[in-house]
């Protein structure tokens, strides 16, 4: 098959029983591989460090010999046109040396992710090492250049399946390594007990995924590092992409993902995954304010075995190179673990989704921008409910992670409220501290829509504002009047349909202004410090067919329900007034006798 021999991590004296021997000679071939999913910044090089680092002491301490991470987790995947500057480059191997010298990292095969270049090209890697030796770098061969990714405008993909070159290290990390060329390509690792292979990401989604060719070499363990985003109902694809690898032909089947929003619109929501031949064995948390969660099986490999032995197995025409590597997974400790056993994915309904995707979202962008919170322009509507509805769940899950002793958010919400002695218990409270809600009122507008905002308002526990607008729409069309000596008038007296439009577009356009003005200055006015980010509400229906104004309120810092159908918009307030009890989202109108809910 070709391939290299790497030096042993561990060497046997005289006489004594090999790591391989003990681990024959038990019931089984068990392992224990880990995974995690990463809260990893864009070209925050030293807290990716860290996040990497705490991650490979919490696999080390579950008894995980074997830890794979997110794509790009080094420098972060959404580096964007920063990947074009050799910066970029350089610091993510000045992480790789820290990571190779750190003791954490002794005894463990690392999987990381980190842009290498190659020929003058630039390529998304896996660099694999283990106690100071670089085993392999392993290059993405399929791009994902679709949707919301073009990672084909910053990488070439590895175009030749099974291929393998010699790369030249960098020198600062020959130093460490002793090493002057590794391998580069499409190869895979064998260790003492068991073959490794890889897969990045959109190589799963892909009708030619490389898992089934290595499974057909022998390879009993495969891992696919991911940078996936979160999208409604998404997940049960996921799910099943990840079984379906191994349920034809068995094996092991390893998924970690980045977490959080990376400083982009997207959200990537976790869910990393191990599975054993078709079946999900351990389910990491898909919304988690944790910047690092750590997933850990212990897996018997002679049931992948087994599973194959009743399987019609091909063998494969072209043979994988490997890289040998004089370690073993298996530990004679596992031999007396009893073996994972298969469970049942429970999956968020969309309603649960939409309340914790887009809150999780919303505080990854506050805690980095510098700001103090938020300002939504609530009109009472479908839309903008909904929007605060998700900052209610924001709030709640900031609280929960407080009190299951999270210091990074306890550090981070004390940040953004400007008080170090601050400790969130009551979502309501909190809410009061960094959301603030405006009604802006206009001679158009209802007593009906008005009172269903401030009672929202009320009981999630924003700072509610009343306003009109009606003066500073007179003042701009006192200008036009001024200017042109004419003075547009609504149709319902007489106006033309142009004038009509203009003068509804007047009072969105003048709601945008207002509600940049407060965000800016209401927390001053308060006497307290700091900015307020604004929120839009225009639904993904809106957006796709244009039915809105530009430069009103729909303009915003970040519009959270911006991907989201007013379909999934309806079941998620009927969710929220059954989950949150929040009453004003279903409530009688003056004189009514029956109850009208806000998303009917």
């Amino acid at each position: 098959r070709g391939g290299i021999t790497l030096p042993a991590a561990e060497v046997c004296a005289p006489g004594e029983e090999s790591r391989l021997t003990r681990c024959t000679a038990g019931m089984g071939r068990k392992v224990t591989v880990a995974t995690c999913s990463l809260n990893q910044w864009a070209l925050d090089f030293e807290g990716n460090l860290a996040r990497i680092v705490k991650s490979i002491e919490i696999a080390k301490s579950k008894g995980a010999r074997y830890r794979l991470g997110p794509e790009l987790e080094v420098c972060g995947y959404g580096c964007s046109d920063h990947f074009y500057e050799t910066d970029t480059v350089l610091h993510c191997f000045q992480v790789l040396k820290e990571l190779l010298l750190s003791p954490v990292t002794r005894d463990i095969i690392c999987d990381v992710g980190m842009p290498v270049m190659h020929h003058s090209s630039r390529y998304n890697c896996r660099v694999i090492f283990l106690n100071k030796k670089v085993l392999l770098i392993r290059p993405k061969m399929q791009m994902a250049n679709y949707g919301n990714y073009r990672e084909l405008r910053w990488f070439s993909p590895w175009k030749t399946a099974r291929h393998v070159e010699e790369y030249v290290l960098p020198r600062l990390i020959q130093e460490v390594t002793g090493q002057q060329t590794v391998p580069i390509g499409d190869g895979v690792l064998a260790t003492r007990d068991t073959c490794l292979g890889s897969e990045i990401c959109a190589e799963l989604w892909n009708s030619r995924s490389p898992h089934i060719d290595m499974g057909l070499d022998g390879v009993e363990i495969f891992t696919n590092s991911s940078a996936s985003h979160h999208e409604l109902r998404k997940a049960h694809r996921r799910v099943a992409l990840v079984k379906s690898a191994t349920a034809k032909s068995g094996g092991v089947y390893l998924l970690a993902n980045q977490k959080g929003c990376d400083g982009d619109r997207l959200y990537y929501d976790g869910c990393a995954m191990i599975s054993i031949n078709g079946s999900v064995v351990a389910q990491g948390p898909q919304f988690s304010l944790e910047d690092v969660d750590v997933l850990t099986a212990t897996v018997d490999l002679d049931e992948v075995q087994s599973y194959r032995g009743e399987c019609i197995m091909e063998n494969s025409s072209e043979l994988y190179y490997r890289v040998k590597v004089d370690f073993a997974l298996c530990d004679s400790s596992d031999l007396y673990i009893p073996s994972i056993e298969p469970i049942e994915w429970k999956f968020h309904t969309p309603e649960e989704e939409i309340s914790l995707g887009p809150a999780c979202w919303l505080w990854d962008y506050l805690r980095r921008s510098g700001q103090a919170g938020f300002l939504l322009p609530l009109s009472g509507g479908i839309d903008s409910s909904a929007t605060a509805c998700i900052v209610h769940s924001l709030c709640r899950q900031v609280c929960l992670a407080v009190q299951n002793g999270n210091a990074q958010v306890l550090a981070d919400v004390r940040r953004i409220v400007n008080d170090l002695s601050y400790s969130p218990r009551d979502p309501k409270e909190l809410c009061g501290r960094i959301f603030t809600t405006c009604y802006m009122a206009s001679e158009n507008s209802s007593a009906d829509t008005c009172g269903r905002a401030k009672e929202l308002a009320a009981q999630i526990g924003s700072y509610h504002l009343n306003l009109n607008i009606d003066l500073a729409v007179k003042g701009m069309l006192g200008i036009f009047s001024l200017a042109t000596g004419k003075l547009p008038r609504f149709r319902a007296n007489g106006g033309s349909p142009r004038e009509n439009l203009a003068l509804q577009n007047v009072q969105a356009r003048i709601r945008m202004v207002l509600a940049y003005l407060f965000a800016q200055l209401s927390l001053w006015s308060r006497g307290k410090p700091g900015g307020l980010l604004v929120l839009g509400s225009a639904n993904v229906d809106e957006c796709l067919t244009g039915y809105l104004t530009k430069y009103d309120c729909s303009s915003a810092d970040i519009n959270p329900i911006g991907g989201i159908s007013k379909t999934d918009l309806r079941g998620f307030l009927q969710y929220c007034f059954d989950k949150f009890q929040l009453t004003a989202l279903c409530r009688y109108g003056p004189g009514e006798q029956m109850c009208r809910c806000v998303w009917q």
